[in-house]
């Protein structure tokens, strides 16, 4: 079975109780681009998105951010 990396954005908005549009903001990522690693339509991960991710919401652990998951 194939294993894929997976953003957890949808986790993270419900964790610290903000919205894409917010997350766009703090982390200065077009929501576009928030948007389509939330619904795991991006096919690459910049890695420079994850950092701005983790900095905004005081993030100290990658695992927090992404998963890897069996694909379906």
């Amino acid at each position: 079975m194939n294993k894929k990396v997976v953003v957890k954005i949808k986790n993270l908005l419900n964790e610290h109780d903000i919205s894409l549009r917010e997350l766009s903001r703090l982390t200065d990522i077009r929501h576009a681009a928030l948007s389509e690693l939330s619904n795991h339509k991006r096919q690459n991960i910049n890695f420079q998105h994850i950092e701005k991710i983790a900095d905004a919401l005081d993030i100290t652990d990658i695992r927090e951010i992404i998963d890897l998951v069996d694909e379906e």
